[in-house]
């Protein structure tokens, strides 16, 4: 990896699966990936060996073919096994969830079994806030407490299902099955452009032909090998 024209400077901010870093540029932040791994809105806690290094080359690979298709994204480059400059963004607090495939809340919500294949793809809004849950919510109360325009909901609407395909035929070509993802937006110089990550953290991801989950599942459910699963992405995503 090259070496990097950013300087690191003190810490902004920190989040459960990552710390963000200022540089001597305003613009642009350093991305640091942690072990650190929670699941139902923090009340369970642990550690996944390595976790940071897979996340971040995951990320970092998966950002550049999504830059490749068209979609405009916050990343920059990755610096380090842990690290990537990313632009400074002005996050949307609003968390998109696509599904294809029937599976987590959703089941729990409607009293669905899992791995109901959909008919179309589910678009799904929460209100991004840890301390509430990240509740579901509505177009209209998105609107009505100005979390976005409708034309920046239409952007991220129409994005999140060419993501979907994109990511879709990416995971499928590797032998992995793209259950369900969650994306998060926000906005640079006017500009709403893809952010956060795309990793086994946020995404449900099934073996073809085994369905075995490659995904933070195994953490949530207490499945083992959970360390190797996010390996497996790591090896597929790399080929």
């Amino acid at each position: 990896m090259a070496t990097s024209k950013f300087e690191k400077k003190e810490q902004l901010y920190e989040g459960k699966a990552k710390v963000l870093f200022a540089t001597d540029d305003p613009d642009y932040v350093v991305q640091y990936f942690k072990d650190d791994a929670t699941a139902f809105d923090g009340e369970k806690k642990g550690t996944i060996n390595n976790k940071g290094v897979v996340n971040n080359t995951v990320s970092a690979v998966i950002f550049k073919y999504l830059e490749g298709e068209g979609i405009k994204t916050h990343f920059v480059e990755q610096i380090s096994e842990r690290e990537s400059i990313t632009k400074h963004l002005e996050i949307i607090p609003v968390e998109v969830i696509v599904r294809n495939i029937t599976a987590g809340s959703i089941c729990r919500r409607l009293g669905i079994k899992e791995g109901i294949v959909l008919k179309q793809p589910i678009l799904e809004y929460c209100y991004k806030d840890d301390d509430l849950g990240d509740p579901f919510i509505c177009e209209s109360i998105i609107y009505a407490f100005e979390y976005a325009t409708p034309e920046e909901m239409k952007y991220i609407g129409d994005t999140a299902l060419k993501i979907n395909d994109l990511l879709s035929k990416f995971f499928g070509e590797r032998g992995i099955t793209l259950v369900d993802y969650k994306l998060e937006f926000g906005r640079f110089k006017g500009e709403v452009l893809l952010a956060d990550e795309i990793t086994p953290d946020g995404c449900r991801l099934w073996e073809k032909g085994t369905n075995e989950k490659l995904d933070k599942d195994r953490f949530r459910q207490d499945l083992g090998g959970i360390e190797e699963a996010y390996e497996k992405v790591l090896n597929k995503v790399m080929e």
